[in-house]
């Protein structure tokens, strides 16, 4: 979390331009290929956030909220939450 608008801003633009530590960049990159590839992840993936200094239990933590996030707005999505023309009307 952050009130760092410009941050944010960036983050939303481009993340992989936006100036984040290493730490976060490889989390970031783990959590968009956790997104659009989870059968894809791989040791490779654990141990590139290992390398940077998260644990097993930081990387189930990662997993958990990314992947609580993908589900719930898949939710959202589905049932038109949001939207002008929700689903359910």
């Amino acid at each position: 979390m952050t009130l760092d608008e410009e941050l944010v801003r960036a983050l939303k633009e481009d993340y992989k331009s936006a100036p984040v530590s290493e730490q976060d960049a490889l989390m970031l990159d783990f959590v968009v290929r956790l997104t659009r590839d989870a059968a894809g992840i791989s040791a490779n993936d654990h141990q590139r956030l290992r390398s940077v200094g998260f644990d097993d239990q930081a990387i189930l933590q990662i997993t958990l909220i990314a992947s609580w996030f993908n589900y719930i707005n898949r939710v959202a999505d589905a049932l038109g939450v949001g939207r002008e023309d929700p689903v359910s009307q």
